[in-house]
């Protein structure tokens, strides 16, 4: 006969162990990286004239193998994937030199697939791309660090600097107050 099961550990030892995997898992969640692919809809909705491109393109950290789609009306808007100066100029008169790619569904996707690059879309319709429609995203590798958006200081000073405290050691002066609370 086999001997009993070892009586389950006291709630103090059980707490204790939960701190220690809490304190491993935030001490390591800056650091992991999302696994799968994102996907973005670009401008978070529609592809069109009201939407600042500049500022949601900042908002986000775009790596290698996320897919940008584009929704729109095609009889209103179309998405070229253009180069940095046709970009600059929207003027795609110089036709094929420029242009990269023609999208014309209405939803399109995009994979993003060269690392430590920029893409660049426009909207070709009259007066869209010198109206804002136009679209700059820069792609890091999927193993690297991604950067942070723009606007984004990685060195904040002031009280800022002073009042980011790490969770991870917030989180051990509760569990510690929990343990000494319960023991």
């Amino acid at each position: 006969m086999p001997p009993p099961p070892p009586p389950p550990p006291p709630l103090q030892l059980q707490l204790q162990l939960f701190a220690c995997c809490s304190l491993l898992f935030l001490s390591l969640s800056p650091h992991l990286r999302r696994a799968a692919a994102a996907e973005y809809t670009v401008g978070d909705g529609q592809w069109d004239a009201g939407t600042n491109y500049v500022a949601w393109a900042d908002k986000h950290a775009f790596l290698v193998g996320d897919v940008l789609v584009f929704q729109y009306v095609k009889s209103q808007h179309n998405v070229l994937q253009v180069t940095d100066s046709t970009y600059r100029s929207c003027d795609t008169a110089g036709g094929v030199a420029g242009v990269l790619k023609n999208y014309t569904s209405g939803y399109d996707r995009v994979q993003l697939t060269e690392p430590n690059s920029t893409y660049w879309f426009i909207c070709d319709f009259p007066g869209h791309c010198l109206g804002g429609m136009k679209l700059a995203v820069k792609v890091s590798a999927a193993g690297g660090a991604s950067p942070p958006p723009s606007g984004v200081s990685l060195h904040p000073s002031g009280s800022a600097a002073r009042s980011q405290l790490p969770a991870s050691v917030l989180t051990l002066a509760v569990l510690l107050l929990i343990n000494n609370i319960i023991s």
